[in-house]
């Protein structure tokens, strides 16, 4: 109920963090969905399978191994993966720091490669190193140094 309430009943552009949630929201009617973590090869045959039910399924990419390994399994039926380029603006967590020199070349990599396989959606930052923090000022500097990170790496 949350997340239709969330998507305004549209049951579109959800982020989910597990695979778990991504089928139990497909099993709901959602046929949009982010799953907002790297994907990891042993979990590829359930990303396929979801992309092949969702109108929309997206992963996220922050290497060219995970690249490679989209382009090595394509999806069937004309179907292409959906991608977004996470970067790593702080968390440590996943991710490619904006300012690595392999990030752009990964950005133009995915976006001109085989866009009929592979498409870039865009890319993604989680400020998860918020979570430490204990006021709002805090916060807000890191939603700013982080806005500043992705559009400097986006206008590059």
């Amino acid at each position: 109920e949350g997340a239709e309430l969330a998507t305004g009943g549209s049951r579109r552009g959800i982020v989910v963090s597990t695979l778990a949630e991504a089928r139990f929201f497909a099993a709901g009617g959602f046929d949009d969905i982010l799953y907002a973590f790297p994907v990891p090869a042993w979990r590829l045959a359930e990303c396929s399978a979801l992309a092949q039910r969702l109108q929309a399924f997206q992963l996220l990419l922050d290497s060219p191994q995970g690249l490679e390994m989209l382009l090595q399994n394509p999806l069937p039926g004309g179907k292409r993966w959906l991608v977004w380029l996470k970067l790593d603006c702080g968390n440590g967590r996943a991710g490619i720091r904006p300012t690595d020199p392999e990030a752009l070349a990964l950005a133009r990599a995915i976006a001109q490669g085989s866009p009929e396989l592979v498409t870039l959606v865009g890319v993604y930052a989680h400020c998860g190193n918020t979570y430490g923090c204990r006021d709002i000022p805090a916060i807000q500097a890191i939603a700013r140094d982080t806005t500043a990170a992705v559009l400097e790496f986006v206008t590059a």
